[in-house]
């Protein structure tokens, strides 16, 4: 197994014509967020199918994957490692989530963070100390900050918040619109688990919430409670 051999068969699946329509919607034009990007056009199941044929991939093959130019080549290296992570002990968790972590310059799109950083960073963390989450989110990274609030998931999953709150708060003041949905995504994740702790938090912090925040959040509320914080947001 081979890095080179997954990436033929990527390749072979290539649609040029679906490459230039994903290419505009994760935004890879100049000065986008991520300008210069390139896709072949393959579907995220397309990739799965992959990535599950290949689970036994050794892990420096996989890294290779990781740092290619082809975002599909990433995004099914990372979705290897998401393989191989729920089957490893804990040294071995340890060391892909660094191996992660060492590469986020690779890991820069949000579907990239999204469909890996839950399993890779937040189920590693889960019963560990969780510090790593709030130097990521304070750095001037766009992708790292992301990493560090939508990892937070896996302990939503498990009724644990408190992690997601704190970094919510931190990120509030954030400019970028990636990190308005993401901290928006996760709150909202939390109301469905416990509506209460969710409107305690946004009774504390919706006067300073960006609006697309906000929206997240309450898109499962009624409409007139949307229409409440909304109106005092």
């Amino acid at each position: 197994m081979t890095a080179d051999r997954i990436k033929s068969e990527l390749l072979r699946l290539a649609d040029p014509q679906r490459a230039a329509i994903v290419a505009r919607f994760f935004q890879t034009g100049p000065g986008q967020y991520a300008e210069g990007d390139q896709f072949l056009g393959l579907s995220v199941p397309q990739q799965r199918e992959i990535a599950r044929r290949y689970r036994e991939l050794p892990i420096g093959e996989t890294e290779k994957l990781v740092r290619d130019p082809w975002h599909e080549c990433r995004l099914t290296g990372l979705i290897v490692w998401t393989l191989q992570i729920k089957k490893a002990g804990l040294a071995g968790r340890r060391e892909i989530m660094q191996r992660y972590l060492d590469n986020r310059a690779y890991v820069n799109n949000w579907d990239l963070v999204d469909v890996t950083c839950p399993e890779i960073v937040g189920n590693t963390l889960m019963n560990e100390d969780r510090s790593l989450l709030y130097e990521l989110a304070r750095q001037d990274h766009l992708w790292s900050q992301r990493i560090a609030i939508v990892s937070t998931l896996a302990f939503i999953r498990k009724q644990q918040f408190g992690d997601t709150f704190a970094l919510a708060e931190m990120l509030l003041p954030h400019r970028h619109p990636l990190i308005h949905k993401a901290v928006g995504w996760m709150l909202r994740e939390v109301g469905k688990k416990n509506p209460e702790a969710l409107e305690e938090f946004l009774h504390d912090h919706v006067r300073a919430m960006p609006r697309t925040t906000l929206r997240y959040a309450i898109e499962r509320f009624d409409p007139a409670r949307r229409a409440y914080y909304m109106g005092i947001g």
